[in-house]
Protein backbone atom coordinates (compact mmCIF):
# COMPACT_ATOMS: atom_id res chain seq x y z
CA UNK A 1 0.00 0.00 0.00
CA UNK A 2 1.24 3.76 -0.75
CA UNK A 3 0.44 5.68 2.35
CA UNK A 4 0.63 9.39 2.45
CA UNK A 5 1.45 11.33 5.43
CA UNK A 6 1.36 15.24 6.00
CA UNK A 7 2.93 15.97 9.35
CA UNK A 8 5.25 12.94 9.04
CA UNK A 9 8.31 14.88 10.68
CA UNK A 10 6.32 14.78 14.20
CA UNK A 11 7.12 12.16 16.85
CA UNK A 12 4.53 9.89 16.17
CA UNK A 13 4.45 10.72 12.04
CA UNK A 14 7.75 9.00 12.63
CA UNK A 15 6.49 6.11 14.51
CA UNK A 16 3.73 5.30 12.31
CA UNK A 17 6.08 5.71 9.14
CA UNK A 18 8.73 3.35 10.57
CA UNK A 19 5.67 0.97 11.63
CA UNK A 20 4.38 0.82 8.38
CA UNK A 21 7.66 0.74 6.34
CA UNK A 22 8.74 -2.91 8.27
CA UNK A 23 5.22 -4.13 6.81
CA UNK A 24 6.21 -2.98 3.81
CA UNK A 25 4.26 -0.26 2.95
CA UNK A 26 5.46 2.45 0.67
CA UNK A 27 5.35 5.77 2.62
CA UNK A 28 5.45 9.30 1.35
CA UNK A 29 5.80 12.13 3.95
CA UNK A 30 4.82 15.65 3.38
CA UNK A 31 5.99 18.18 6.27
CA UNK A 32 7.14 21.48 6.36
CA UNK A 33 10.38 20.32 8.76
CA UNK A 34 12.59 18.24 7.42
CA UNK A 35 13.14 14.99 8.11
CA UNK A 36 16.68 14.50 6.82
CA UNK A 37 17.68 10.68 8.40
CA UNK A 38 14.57 9.05 7.00
CA UNK A 39 14.54 5.23 6.63
CA UNK A 40 14.83 3.87 3.24
CA UNK A 41 10.89 3.50 2.34
CA UNK A 42 10.14 7.07 3.24
CA UNK A 43 9.98 9.71 0.31
CA UNK A 44 9.96 13.32 1.94
CA UNK A 45 8.58 16.29 0.47
CA UNK A 46 8.99 19.44 2.67
CA UNK A 47 6.34 21.32 1.64
CA UNK A 48 3.21 22.77 3.41
CA UNK A 49 0.34 20.64 3.00
CA UNK A 50 -1.82 23.41 2.08
CA UNK A 51 0.41 24.93 -0.91
CA UNK A 52 0.26 23.66 -4.84
CA UNK A 53 3.30 21.18 -4.13
CA UNK A 54 1.77 18.78 -1.92
CA UNK A 55 -1.17 18.52 -4.15
CA UNK A 56 0.86 17.49 -7.04
CA UNK A 57 2.27 14.98 -4.49
CA UNK A 58 -1.26 13.37 -4.71
CA UNK A 59 -1.78 14.12 -8.24
CA UNK A 60 1.75 12.49 -9.67
CA UNK A 61 1.94 9.62 -6.80
CA UNK A 62 -1.86 8.27 -6.40
CA UNK A 63 -1.58 7.13 -3.03
CA UNK A 64 -4.11 4.35 -1.74
CA UNK A 65 -4.88 6.03 1.97
CA UNK A 66 -3.67 9.19 3.58
CA UNK A 67 -2.44 9.76 7.30
CA UNK A 68 -3.37 13.33 8.54
CA UNK A 69 -1.19 14.25 11.45
CA UNK A 70 0.02 17.58 10.34
CA UNK A 71 -1.98 19.72 13.08
CA UNK A 72 -0.51 22.17 15.46
CA UNK A 73 -1.01 20.53 19.19
CA UNK A 74 1.26 22.84 21.26
CA UNK A 75 -0.86 25.57 22.30
CA UNK A 76 2.62 28.64 22.39
CA UNK A 77 3.95 27.19 18.85
CA UNK A 78 1.74 29.51 17.40
CA UNK A 79 -0.85 32.09 17.35
CA UNK A 80 -4.21 31.55 17.01
CA UNK A 81 -4.63 32.90 13.29
CA UNK A 82 -1.62 30.87 12.30
CA UNK A 83 -2.74 27.67 14.08
CA UNK A 84 -6.69 27.98 12.46
CA UNK A 85 -5.04 28.26 8.86
CA UNK A 86 -2.57 25.07 9.64
CA UNK A 87 -5.45 22.72 11.54
CA UNK A 88 -8.31 23.72 9.54
CA UNK A 89 -7.03 25.00 6.63
CA UNK A 90 -5.02 22.16 6.25
CA UNK A 91 -7.57 19.51 7.17
CA UNK A 92 -9.80 20.89 4.26
CA UNK A 93 -6.86 20.71 2.03
CA UNK A 94 -6.02 17.07 2.38
CA UNK A 95 -9.54 16.26 2.14
CA UNK A 96 -9.57 17.99 -1.29
CA UNK A 97 -7.16 16.96 -2.32
CA UNK A 98 -8.22 13.08 -1.76
CA UNK A 99 -11.43 13.46 -3.27
CA UNK A 100 -9.93 15.19 -6.32
CA UNK A 101 -7.47 12.32 -6.91
CA UNK A 102 -9.18 9.22 -6.16
CA UNK A 103 -7.54 7.79 -3.13
CA UNK A 104 -9.84 5.29 -1.36
CA UNK A 105 -9.38 5.71 2.59
CA UNK A 106 -8.52 9.50 4.92
CA UNK A 107 -7.46 9.09 8.31
CA UNK A 108 -7.77 11.97 10.60
CA UNK A 109 -5.40 11.97 14.03
CA UNK A 110 -7.49 14.37 16.02
CA UNK A 111 -7.49 14.50 19.89
CA UNK A 112 -10.03 13.18 22.90
CA UNK A 113 -10.05 16.33 24.31
CA UNK A 114 -12.17 17.95 21.71
CA UNK A 115 -15.33 16.80 24.39
CA UNK A 116 -14.16 19.43 26.58
CA UNK A 117 -13.75 19.04 30.10
CA UNK A 118 -16.73 19.89 32.95
CA UNK A 119 -18.46 19.40 36.24
CA UNK A 120 -21.49 18.11 34.26
CA UNK A 121 -20.00 16.03 31.63
CA UNK A 122 -20.17 12.17 31.41
CA UNK A 123 -17.06 9.75 32.95
CA UNK A 124 -16.99 7.92 29.13
CA UNK A 125 -17.80 10.00 26.45
CA UNK A 126 -19.12 8.51 23.59
CA UNK A 127 -18.08 9.15 20.20
CA UNK A 128 -21.47 11.34 19.56
CA UNK A 129 -21.16 13.59 22.65
CA UNK A 130 -20.97 17.17 21.64
CA UNK A 131 -17.47 19.09 21.62
CA UNK A 132 -17.99 21.42 24.55
CA UNK A 133 -14.31 22.30 24.35
CA UNK A 134 -15.05 24.85 21.92
CA UNK A 135 -16.95 26.58 25.38
CA UNK A 136 -14.65 25.50 28.12
CA UNK A 137 -11.40 25.22 26.43
CA UNK A 138 -11.89 27.75 23.53
CA UNK A 139 -7.81 27.56 22.85
CA UNK A 140 -8.87 24.30 21.47
CA UNK A 141 -11.15 25.65 18.92
CA UNK A 142 -9.20 25.17 16.03
CA UNK A 143 -8.54 21.44 16.89
CA UNK A 144 -12.44 21.03 17.19
CA UNK A 145 -13.34 22.87 13.93
CA UNK A 146 -10.61 20.60 12.15
CA UNK A 147 -11.78 17.60 13.90
CA UNK A 148 -15.53 18.54 12.54
CA UNK A 149 -14.37 19.27 9.50
CA UNK A 150 -12.89 15.84 8.80
CA UNK A 151 -16.35 14.13 10.08
CA UNK A 152 -18.08 16.04 7.76
CA UNK A 153 -16.83 14.13 4.48
CA UNK A 154 -18.67 11.16 5.75
CA UNK A 155 -21.53 12.76 4.14
CA UNK A 156 -19.94 14.62 1.71
CA UNK A 157 -17.84 12.36 0.02
CA UNK A 158 -19.77 9.23 0.46
CA UNK A 159 -17.14 7.38 -2.08
CA UNK A 160 -13.71 7.76 0.78
CA UNK A 161 -14.01 6.17 3.46
CA UNK A 162 -12.98 8.14 6.26
CA UNK A 163 -12.00 7.27 9.49
CA UNK A 164 -11.51 10.10 12.57
CA UNK A 165 -9.23 8.79 15.30
CA UNK A 166 -9.68 10.95 18.56
CA UNK A 167 -6.63 9.76 20.77
CA UNK A 168 -6.03 9.73 24.19
CA UNK A 169 -3.27 11.49 25.28
CA UNK A 170 0.15 9.84 25.01
CA UNK A 171 2.54 9.00 27.70
CA UNK A 172 5.90 7.04 27.57
CA UNK A 173 9.81 7.07 27.17
CA UNK A 174 9.79 10.04 24.65
CA UNK A 175 8.19 12.85 26.48
CA UNK A 176 5.62 13.68 23.76
CA UNK A 177 2.63 15.49 24.28
CA UNK A 178 0.52 17.21 26.51
CA UNK A 179 0.08 14.90 29.40
CA UNK A 180 4.07 14.64 29.58
CA UNK A 181 4.84 18.28 29.13
CA UNK A 182 2.70 19.01 31.92
CA UNK A 183 4.45 16.12 34.25
CA UNK A 184 7.89 17.27 33.02
CA UNK A 185 8.63 19.73 36.11
CA UNK A 186 9.45 18.15 39.99
CA UNK A 187 5.99 19.51 41.35
CA UNK A 188 2.54 19.03 39.29
CA UNK A 189 0.08 21.65 39.99
CA UNK A 190 -3.53 20.49 41.19
CA UNK A 191 -6.83 22.67 41.97
CA UNK A 192 -7.45 22.49 45.65
CA UNK A 193 -10.01 19.74 45.92
CA UNK A 194 -9.40 18.48 42.32
CA UNK A 195 -8.13 14.80 41.67
CA UNK A 196 -8.99 14.51 38.15
CA UNK A 197 -8.57 11.01 35.77
CA UNK A 198 -6.15 10.78 33.23
CA UNK A 199 -6.63 8.60 30.05
CA UNK A 200 -3.71 8.11 28.15
CA UNK A 201 -1.41 5.55 25.64
CA UNK A 202 1.53 4.03 25.29
CA UNK A 203 3.46 6.57 22.02
CA UNK A 204 3.78 2.48 20.40
CA UNK A 205 0.25 1.59 21.13
CA UNK A 206 -1.04 4.96 19.54
CA UNK A 207 1.49 3.89 16.20
CA UNK A 208 -0.30 0.70 16.38
CA UNK A 209 -3.94 2.19 16.26
CA UNK A 210 -2.94 3.73 13.44
CA UNK A 211 -1.62 1.39 11.51
CA UNK A 212 -4.73 -1.13 12.63
CA UNK A 213 -6.73 1.65 11.63
CA UNK A 214 -5.03 1.43 7.84
CA UNK A 215 -5.42 -2.23 7.47
CA UNK A 216 -8.84 -2.62 8.97
CA UNK A 217 -10.58 0.76 6.78
CA UNK A 218 -13.52 1.29 9.72
CA UNK A 219 -15.30 3.94 8.50
CA UNK A 220 -16.81 6.88 10.84
CA UNK A 221 -15.39 8.46 14.29
CA UNK A 222 -13.82 6.57 17.26
CA UNK A 223 -11.95 7.26 20.08
CA UNK A 224 -8.96 5.38 20.98
CA UNK A 225 -7.75 4.84 23.93
CA UNK A 226 -5.81 2.27 26.45
CA UNK A 227 -5.60 1.33 29.75
CA UNK A 228 -7.73 2.21 32.70
CA UNK A 229 -7.43 6.30 33.19
CA UNK A 230 -5.53 6.98 36.37
CA UNK A 231 -6.01 10.13 39.10
CA UNK A 232 -4.08 13.31 38.83
CA UNK A 233 -2.49 12.13 42.55
CA UNK A 234 -1.56 8.66 41.61
CA UNK A 235 0.03 9.47 37.91
CA UNK A 236 2.10 12.54 39.93
CA UNK A 237 3.63 10.17 42.19
CA UNK A 238 4.03 6.77 40.30
CA UNK A 239 6.30 9.64 37.97
CA UNK A 240 8.26 10.55 40.45
CA UNK A 241 6.92 13.99 41.31
CA UNK A 242 4.60 15.45 43.82
CA UNK A 243 1.28 17.32 43.28
CA UNK A 244 1.43 21.18 44.90
CA UNK A 245 -2.63 21.73 45.17
CA UNK A 246 -2.95 25.16 44.88
CA UNK A 247 -6.95 27.29 45.22
CA UNK A 248 -8.06 27.67 41.93
CA UNK A 249 -7.42 31.56 42.37
CA UNK A 250 -3.73 31.31 42.86
CA UNK A 251 -3.70 28.58 39.98
CA UNK A 252 -3.68 30.73 37.33
CA UNK A 253 -1.27 33.42 38.79
CA UNK A 254 1.99 31.13 39.47
CA UNK A 255 1.55 28.76 36.22
CA UNK A 256 4.78 29.18 34.28
CA UNK A 257 6.28 30.69 37.14
CA UNK A 258 8.83 28.80 39.85
CA UNK A 259 9.11 25.50 37.76
CA UNK A 260 5.59 24.99 37.26
CA UNK A 261 4.55 24.22 33.53
CA UNK A 262 2.84 26.93 31.53
CA UNK A 263 -0.72 26.71 30.57
CA UNK A 264 -3.54 28.58 28.71
CA UNK A 265 -6.68 29.86 30.89
CA UNK A 266 -8.54 27.16 29.19
CA UNK A 267 -6.65 24.61 30.59
CA UNK A 268 -7.88 25.15 33.78
CA UNK A 269 -10.98 22.61 33.72
CA UNK A 270 -9.18 19.49 32.21
CA UNK A 271 -7.01 20.43 35.58
CA UNK A 272 -10.20 20.09 37.43
CA UNK A 273 -12.77 17.60 35.45
CA UNK A 274 -11.89 14.60 33.56
CA UNK A 275 -11.63 14.11 29.52
CA UNK A 276 -12.37 10.06 29.67
CA UNK A 277 -13.58 8.56 26.24
CA UNK A 278 -15.13 5.16 25.58
CA UNK A 279 -13.15 3.42 23.42
CA UNK A 280 -15.00 0.65 22.77
CA UNK A 281 -16.15 0.96 19.09
CA UNK A 282 -12.96 1.12 17.47
CA UNK A 283 -12.08 -2.08 19.58
CA UNK A 284 -14.93 -3.69 18.17
CA UNK A 285 -14.29 -2.56 14.44
CA UNK A 286 -10.60 -3.23 14.47
CA UNK A 287 -9.57 -5.56 17.61
CA UNK A 288 -6.88 -3.29 19.13
CA UNK A 289 -5.58 -4.06 21.90
CA UNK A 290 -3.15 -2.31 24.11
CA UNK A 291 0.02 -4.01 24.92
CA UNK A 292 1.04 -1.12 27.19
CA UNK A 293 -0.80 -0.78 31.06
CA UNK A 294 -0.70 2.11 32.85
CA UNK A 295 2.06 1.15 35.28
CA UNK A 296 4.57 0.60 32.31
CA UNK A 297 4.18 4.28 30.53
CA UNK A 298 4.44 5.58 34.05
CA UNK A 299 7.30 3.60 34.79
CA UNK A 300 8.74 4.55 31.35
CA UNK A 301 8.41 8.15 31.50
CA UNK A 302 9.80 8.61 35.03
CA UNK A 303 13.14 6.33 33.45
CA UNK A 304 13.38 8.53 30.73
CA UNK A 305 12.18 11.86 32.75
CA UNK A 306 13.59 11.38 36.30
CA UNK A 307 11.88 14.28 38.52
CA UNK A 308 14.54 17.33 38.74
CA UNK A 309 16.53 18.06 41.37
CA UNK A 310 15.49 20.81 44.16
CA UNK A 311 17.63 24.23 43.36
Amino acid sequence: MRVVIPGISGLLGRMVAEALVAKGHEVIGIDRRAWRNAPDGVEMHDVDIRKRAAEDVFRKRRPDAVVHMATVTHLFEAPTEERYRINLGGTRAVFDYAHAHGIAHVIFVGRHTYYGAGPDAPLYHPEDDPPMAVSTFPELADLVAADLYAGTALWRYPDLTTTVLRMAYTLGPTGHGTLAAFLRGRRVPAVLGFDPLFQFLHESDVASAICLALDRRPRGVFNVAGPQPVPLSVLARATGRSTLPLPEFVFAKLLGRFGLPRLPPGALSHIKHPVVVDASAFRAATGFVHEADEVRCMEEFRAAFPPPLPR
